[in-house]
């Protein structure tokens, strides 16, 4: 396995448009974060890549991470090293990422990957909107 690196500064973008490469996302559920750590990717994504797993860089904003990629018997997941990425993007259930493939062989496998919080704040949901909350329902005549 490869040992990360931790994160490198590579561009100041926080989201961006997909380039039409191969893409999967996902909604974090609770084995992908504390304490578990353990991310599958969906099955259609693994039919992209290497069947014996691969190094893979991942690169989120600004930073960038070194892990692996792989398994046996058709269960393929990332690395105890995807710990890091949790961690030093304080992930948490219920948050989005969208994962493309920017670069695929046996030797390196490059994801871009796109971090959607679920905790969208509060003071940014408009509070004038039809069915936002009990007092203000949604009514079907």
């Amino acid at each position: 396995m490869i040992e990360s690196t931790g994160s490198v500064q590579i561009d100041n973008d926080k989201y961006w448009p997909l380039s039409g490469k191969s893409y999967v996302d996902m909604i974090f559920t609770k084995s992908a974060v504390k304490p578990i750590y353990s991310l599958y990717l969906p099955k259609k994504m693994n039919k992209e890549l290497p069947s014996a797993g691969a190094p893979v860089v991942i690169t989120s904003g600004r930073k960038k991470w070194d892990l692996f990629y792989g398994g046996a018997n058709n269960t393929y997941k990332f690395s105890t090293r995807w710990r890091k990425v949790v961690d030093d993007n304080n992930l948490k259930e219920g948050d989005g990422l969208v994962f493309e493939l920017s670069q695929c062989s046996t030797s390196k496998i490059k994801f871009t990957v796109q971090i959607l919080r679920g905790d969208f704040p509060a003071e940014l949901i408009p509070k004038d909107l039809e069915g936002n909350n009990s007092d203000n329902p949604i009514i079907i005549d």
